[in-house]
């Protein structure tokens, strides 16, 4: 499945608040290039999965098949006119809209309000229906969180509607953090060394309590 459109260079910079060069910039800088990087595998893209993850849910798919179905290309390209081009393409959507989570109430009524719930005399025609919609979307949200990332809105919404008004950073910068080591096992000649942790936090960020933890680890293995 395949979707793309060309965004005029004009609706660019009024509505996503940013520029074509800006868009395809990072397009290849994070879509492609932090993807490779990353060791991704059919992932370059920006946030599939979070679309196809929520109307899976919502239409009653088989949610397992969120891992291959969220595998999508998402390209960004300056045309000749200047304007924007994008495609998300997804080879391995996986859809259907008979039987499994498709017959419960609520996912059959949002088959239905896509015009996926009413079968038809071609076989298939509601799936596929529900494929491009699915895609249509990803391409719909690629675009919105590659321009919020552009114009710097991504980080200055979660600035200003951060609700709490906790210095987290501060209470981590301020825990005390102890090692202890002690040699416990020898095997094959070698000794073999279990590492104490102890972590200790004056005050808990949220519950203003203190807390501490304990863990220990052996490279026994």
């Amino acid at each position: 499945m395949v979707a793309d459109a060309t965004i005029p260079a004009a609706v660019v910079q009024t509505t996503l608040k940013t520029s074509v060069d800006a868009l395809v910039r990072l397009g290849q800088a994070k879509l492609l290039i932090g993807s490779s990087m990353a060791g991704t595998i059919g992932g370059w893209n920006a946030h599939a999965a979070n679309i196809v993850a929520a109307i899976f849910i919502a239409t009653g798919q088989d949610v397992a098949q969120v891992v291959s179905s969220s595998m999508c290309l998402t390209i960004m390209e300056k045309t000749e006119l200047g304007d924007l081009y994008v495609s998300c393409s997804m080879r391995c959507l996986e859809v259907g809209t008979v039987g499994g989570g498709t017959i419960l109430p609520a996912q059959t009524a949002c088959l239905q309000m896509m015009g996926c719930g009413t079968p038809t005399s071609v076989p298939g025609e509601c799936a596929t229906r529900l494929a491009e919609i699915i895609c249509s979307t990803v391409l719909a949200g690629e675009l919105s969180l590659m321009a919020a990332l552009c114009s710097n809105d991504l980080v200055k919404s979660h600035i200003r509607l951060n609700r709490s008004t906790k210095s987290f950073l501060a209470s981590t910068n301020s825990a005390s953090l102890s090692r202890r080591e002690s040699c416990t096992v020898t095997r094959d000649g070698d000794e073999q060394k279990k590492v104490k942790v102890e972590i200790s936090f004056p005050q808990h960020p949220v519950t203003e309590k203190s807390i501490q933890f304990k863990m220990q680890c052996s490279n026994i293995l």
